[in-house]
């Protein structure tokens, strides 16, 4: 089979299955607060995912694909290993119920099997250390999103009945949307912007532009993957970390669609799994810190760290192996 083709087939595999892996981030919160019934919720999940690279663009795609690695020194085996390394990753982390990232597992993926095939100078430095930073800053400012949000949605509702949970519940249509655009519009990029670099890195393109058949195939994956829905995950985020109500899924969501959509318009991939489990620790901690379960952090910061090394050290196995076929 050609390896462009294999490559494609790899990056689609794993746009659905981070469509499967981070729905839990987009919908956990609207279905534990009983705001929408899960199907219909992964429904309009799957439909603004899909939408969101068409409204907002592809500078994410830009970052990833162009800015981090030299298309001249690499080969499409090196992107096909990282690729298959970030769904092993997935997989493996989906079934122990873990949302860890994607971005990260990609991120690792890359550098493994790309250093491994060209050495160190295929790396970009500006680039890596855009993408690094993107990923490192946005939790922490997702979770203090949250937080800000959540206290002054508290003041703002401070004189209110308890009718306007009826208020929350209804709104949560319009963030679970805006959430669903933010995600489709940074994560479905990613994939975009590998399958771009390999067209680069074959000779089908000259420079780095993504084709429009490119963005309605990976966009059209993300949001297949999103409708199936990862339900260990949605457990997880949903109610393991904090007991969710109306107003923390209100907030949640709406602090990490900012978060997210703002990082797609300015080309900085960030991780929807760390920005929307730092929200919602941060929209819990606003009200009562002691209730939130910071030993379920804790578990997600071990995942987070041994993430990149694991999938580069996977990837460079898997480069290597493929290498004797």
């Amino acid at each position: 089979m050609n390896t462009f083709l294999v490559l494609v087939i790899s990056a689609l595999a794993l746009d659905f299955i981070n469509g499967v892996h981070d729905s839990s981030n987009i919908v956990a919160t609207v279905i534990s607060s009983h705001a929408i019934r899960p199907r219909t919720a992964l429904t309009i999940a799957a439909i603004a995912n899909f939408c969101g690279p068409f409204i907002f663009g592809v500078a994410v795609a830009n970052t990833v694909g162009a800015d981090l690695l030299d298309a001249s020194a690499l080969n499409e085996m090196a992107i096909i290993s990282a690729l298959i390394a970030a769904i092993l990753w997935n997989l493996f982390t989906w079934y122990l119920g873990i949302p860890s990232s994607s971005s990260h597992a990609m991120l690792g993926g890359l550098l493994g099997s790309a250093v491994l095939a060209a050495g160190l100078e295929v790396v970009k430095m500006h680039g890596l250390i855009v993408i690094i930073l993107s990923l490192l800053i946005s939790p922490i400012v997702g979770m203090l999103a949250g937080y800000f949000v959540m206290k002054f949605t508290l003041w703002a509702a401070s004189s209110a009945s308890p009718k306007i949970n009826n208020f929350f519940r209804g709104a949560q249509l319009i963030t679970l949307i805006g959430l669903g655009l933010s995600h489709g519009s940074n994560d479905a990029q990613k994939t975009m912007g590998v399958i771009t670099l390999g067209m680069v890195t074959c000779g089908i393109l000259d420079s780095f532009i993504v084709p429009n058949w490119v963005i309605a195939a990976c966009a059209g994956m993300i949001g297949l993957g999103t409708m199936f829905g990862g339900w260990r995950l949605i457990r997880t985020l949903g109610g393991k970390i904090y007991r969710i109500r109306p107003i923390h899924a209100f907030c949640s969501q709406a602090a990490g669609a900012g978060i997210i959509l703002g990082s797609a318009l300015l080309g900085g991939p960030v991780s929807t799994t760390q920005v929307m489990s730092s929200s919602i620790i941060g929209v819990g901690a606003a009200d009562r810190a002691n209730k939130v379960r910071w030993h379920i952090l804790k578990e997600m910061a071990y995942a987070w760290l041994f993430t990149i090394p694991t999938t580069a050290l996977l990837s460079a196995l898997i480069y290597l192996a493929l290498q004797h076929f």
